[in-house]
């Protein structure tokens, strides 16, 4: 199987992503995506845990600033507004069942869990229940693989591109 490009965690990575979270990481296989000023983002989460537990949130949003910009989203009804723009727009649905695919083939790359055969995260493939998870899908993979993921960035009042970490949040950045 092949592991999606994304950068082995550090012991400050693994450090900072536990401060972010209020308790300890677990399962960080990788760090997906970071912050400008270089601190993680959204880490990628083993399949399986080390308990033995399926985890089907491959990519998380750990960014305290991007995890509050995401729940007032949700708060505002954005997720409302997106379910039915799935349900207007049949190219939308196509390429949202396209990042639903994506996504398998990612975290299958890593580990294919049984338990977890056809789950991926944010409501993906018919739904959108999640903007958190789709925004950290759409932050590792890129932009054009997400069209929610994308579309809740875009929304969202927090940018990757303008760090707002608070100095215990940012991995060993310089």
């Amino acid at each position: 199987m092949t592991r999606p490009p994304f950068a082995p965690p550090t012991a400050e990575d693994i450090r900072a992503v536990s401060h972010q979270l209020g308790r300890p990481a677990r399962g960080v296989i990788g760090i997906a995506a970071r912050c400008a000023c270089g601190a993680p983002t959204v880490v990628a989460t083993a399949p399986r845990l080390d308990d033995g537990t399926p985890f089907p949130t491959l990519y998380y949003l750990s960014h305290p600033a991007a995890t509050a910009a995401m729940s007032t989203l949700e708060a505002t009804g954005v997720m409302a507004e997106f379910a039915e723009l799935l349900t207007a727009d049949p190219g939308l649905g196509g390429d949202y069942r396209r990042a639903h695919e994506s996504y398998l083939s990612d975290r299958d790359g890593i580990d294919a869990v049984p338990e977890l055969e056809g789950i991926s995260a944010g409501g993906m493939p018919d739904r959108v229940k999640c903007l958190h998870a789709l925004a950290a899908h759409a932050l590792a993979a890129g932009p054009g693989v997400n069209p929610i993921g994308d579309l809740t960035l875009a929304r969202a009042s927090w940018s990757p591109t303008v760090c707002e970490c608070v100095p215990d949040d940012r991995a060993d950045a310089g």
